[in-house]
């Protein structure tokens, strides 16, 4: 019979928005989460775990903190990593410490992240400016870059300026007027704050109701349309989170913990092979979803329809209505979306977010509250995906060489699509959206569409009141327009032809 791998803890800790000084940090912040998921397993479990897996900080810039985890829990000589930056990270992680599980290359394996991102003084960095602030400036890896240089130019730098873009693809997939789609788009987030008002660690437990999510306000300002700041992830949060991963059969050695072991059935990730938003066919699907479904479903011997709940990805509501779509799921689907009420409203700093649903996910199949669920992880703009099933019934599929296949080839879907750096004639729009300043008003108009020949492009538009309304009242993809680059800046313009 395989190896079952099994989730033995797990811990959260809020610090909140009131909180007294001193005020903890990440490192203290991932010990709490870690010891607390500790105390579930075993009271000698820091003898046992032999592997520590951290998902990279990106408040602060941390030195050396899984070693600094390893003193402060006594465990000794311990095989450690740090991340990359992305979403799907702590998915990806569980993937992975379960392959390491059931080769015997691991015998217990803590999994633990953190951020403090909430400004507690005058001069702290706010907003999503905060985002990637810890990450110094001689980090190697490329994954701290989300757009091309050519989409930078023209404003798409943060996640808040890309999602937008399959939001209004969904919108005008929908067929629906604007009134009718936020509508639909502000019940689903509804849902999700009710859930996190009942969630003892999320960072806002205010149910909002649909028409105060979407509806511009002066403490709810426009942000991307059609984002509002009550439509986006909360960034400034001070959350923590942990779990700690053993073999079934280390897990019944176990003396002092109590807590009801959570099988992990199988899990899988991919990468999109078009990376950026420039690079992709579609706006209202994910190629890197669709290769982790198909293969989750034959990993954990579990289809899509016999699992009892999710907690899916939900950075923005473009997100999750992707991934139901990916995953047939129908509007009257009657299972849970989310175990914690999502990015929006739980928090979401960071690269962290997903350890919290997993974690949530876990303490919900161990109470009995659901039998199964799977988590699901993105990293930027749908480019990377992890997913995973949990059971509160043991499988029989095997573990041992999945995250091993999925590294070495973790490519999905079809090559990028041609672009073009300079525009002239005429266009088509395909998606789009609108970036507003502070104070309200219309910055930036980011334009994505095919020239004449069928090349993708990147422009600005106009920002005068009546392009706005246009943009902004009636979906305008599938519209011409006058296309035009201008030399001195380097940019592409679009204008909307009458």
């Amino acid at each position: 019979m395989p190896e079952r791998v099994v989730i033995s803890g797990w811990g959260q800790c809020t610090q909140p928005k009131l909180a007294s000084p001193p005020f903890a940090d990440p490192i203290d912040m991932m010990e709490q989460a870690a010891r607390d998921a500790g105390r579930l397993c075993s009271s000698d479990i820091w003898q046992r775990v032999d592997t520590v897996l951290v998902v990279r900080t990106q408040s602060r810039n941390l030195e050396r903190p899984g070693e600094e985890i390893a003193r402060r829990l006594g465990i000794a000589a311990p095989h450690i990593r740090v991340s990359g930056i992305g979403g799907e990270v702590p998915q990806h992680f569980v993937n992975q410490a379960a392959g390491m599980l059931a080769r015997g290359e691991a015998k217990a394996v803590l999994i633990c992240g953190a951020e403090t991102y909430y400004p507690r003084s005058a001069d702290a960095v706010r907003g999503e400016d905060a985002l990637i602030q810890g990450i110094p400036d001689d980090y190697a890896a490329d994954d701290a870059v989300g757009s091309s240089e050519l989409e930078q130019r023209h404003g798409l730098t943060l996640p808040i300026h890309g999602f937008p873009l399959f939001e209004n693809a969904l919108w005008a997939q929908s067929g629906l007027s604007r009134e009718a789609w936020l509508a639909r788009v502000g019940a689903l987030w509804s849902r999700f704050s009710q859930v996190a008002a009942n969630h003892p660690n999320a960072w806002s437990r205010d149910a909002q109701s649909a028409e105060r999510i979407v509806t511009a306000a002066p403490d709810n300002r426009p942000i991307c349309f059609p984002y509002t700041k009550r439509m986006v992830s909360q960034v400034m949060a001070d959350l923590g989170a942990a779990i700690v991963m053993t073999t079934e059969r280390e897990a019944a050695t176990f003396s002092g913990g109590g807590a009801k072991p959570v099988y992990f059935l199988g899990g899988a990730f991919a990468r999109d092979r078009q990376r950026f938003m420039i690079d992709k066919a579609s706006f209202t699907r994910s190629p890197a979803l669709a290769t982790i479904i198909e293969k989750i479903e034959a990993r954990s011997a579990k289809r899509i329809a016999d699992l009892e709940g999710f907690d899916l990805y939900s950075c923005f509501p473009c997100a999750v209505n992707v991934a139901r779509g990916q995953l047939g799921l129908g509007d009257d689907d009657p299972r849970p979306l989310t175990q914690t009420g999502g990015l929006g409203f739980f928090g979401g700093p960071g690269s962290n977010y997903a350890l919290h649903g997993i974690a949530t996910l876990a303490e919900n199949i161990a109470a009995g509250k659901l039998e199964n669920g799977m988590a699901t992880a993105l990293g930027w703009f749908m480019h990377k995906y992890a997913a995973g099933i949990y059971s509160s019934v043991p499988g029989d599929t095997d573990l041992i060489g999945n995250d091993q296949i999925d590294l070495a080839d973790p490519e999905a879907g079809d090559e990028p699509i041609a672009h073009t750096e300079h525009v002239q004639g005429e266009g088509t729009i395909e998606t789009y959206t609108v970036i507003y300043a502070r104070d309200h008003s219309p910055q930036r108009v980011l334009i994505y569409g095919r020239d004449a020949e069928g090349q993708r492009f990147v422009a600005n538009g106009a920002t005068d009141s009546d392009t706005i309304t246009r943009l902004t009242e009636t979906n305008q993809i599938g519209q011409r327009v006058a296309l035009q680059h201008d030399r001195a800046d380097g940019l592409n313009h679009a204008a909307l032809i009458a």
